[in-house]
């Protein structure tokens, strides 16, 4: 899906990803999908770019990825224009949280992280 010369920042087309066509190469070796992609040229890369930093640089991240290969990535929307991002293990145990004091996101995401690509939850 092609991006318009303004991002739309509700992600409108998020519904239309189900599996991946293409990956996208992004820093440290990761790969991400067309759903990834899309959000990326939509206003959300730095949002992809930060997961991928924290799970390849944080410490603790670092040593869990190479145990146990998988990763959620949520970005919630708090009030006054707030955001958090949490890395978790995939049954709800938090790995790391992340505090945005001001983003312009208009939706909450949900990313995975396995066999070093970055997808969407309806591309997993």
């Amino acid at each position: 899906m092609e991006s318009q010369d303004e991002p739309d920042l509700e992600l409108k087309g998020l519904d239309n990803f189900h599996g991946s066509e293409h990956y996208y190469r992004l820093m440290g070796g990761v790969n991400a999908t067309d759903g990834v992609h899309y959000i990326m040229q939509n206003g959300y890369s730095w949002f992809a770019t930060d997961a991928v930093a924290v799970l390849k640089a944080h410490p603790k991240l670092r040593k869990y990825l190479a145990y146990d290969d998988f990763a959620v990535i949520e970005l919630r929307l708090l009030p006054d224009k707030q955001a958090q991002m949490l890395v978790e293990d995939g049954n709800g145990n938090e790995l790391y949280r992340q505090s945005y004091a001001y983003s312009d996101a208009k939706v909450c995401l949900k990313l995975f992280y396995t066999g070093g690509v970055l997808l969407l939850a309806s591309e997993y």
